[in-house]
């Protein structure tokens, strides 16, 4: 399986897998599935960094670069094809970089696994991955 990892559920299993539900763990634990992180998560993780509300151990190039080798999680580059698609989404969610991760889900046919309610309201095959 090819899976897209949102943002906060990339976030949390490098910091609180806990929060996980035991079906992502192992969907993110199987060597055979290829997880990927889309350099539109890089980015609000970078925002959120220098707007201190997000706290790492590292700064975010030298964190999100280090576990994506150690984790073998491919980098998905955002395309002009990407961002020009969210504008013929519905307005079921105002968080533009989870727009763009369903879009880049729907164009590059992969699965999303997400928390986020919202998202999967969109037409797109979701995992949901949180705990409770």
């Amino acid at each position: 399986m090819k899976i897209l990892i949102d943002t906060h559920c990339w976030l949390w299993w490098r910091s609180a897998p806990e929060s996980l539900n035991r079906e992502a763990l192992v969907l993110i634990s199987e060597r055979r599935n290829a997880i990927c992180l889309s350099a539109a998560s890089a980015w609000e993780i970078a925002i959120k960094f220098s707007l201190g509300k997000l706290r790492l151990p590292e700064p975010p190039a030298e964190y999100v670069a280090k576990r994506l080798v150690q984790d073998s999680v491919f980098s998905l580059p955002v395309d002009h094809t990407h961002a020009l698609r969210v504008a013929s989404l519905p307005l079921l969610h105002n968080d533009p970089f989870d727009r763009l991760l369903v879009v880049q889900a729907q164009i590059e046919h992969l699965v999303l696994l997400t928390a986020d309610r919202q998202i999967t309201q969109y037409d797109v095959e979701t995992v949901w991955a949180g705990a409770g």
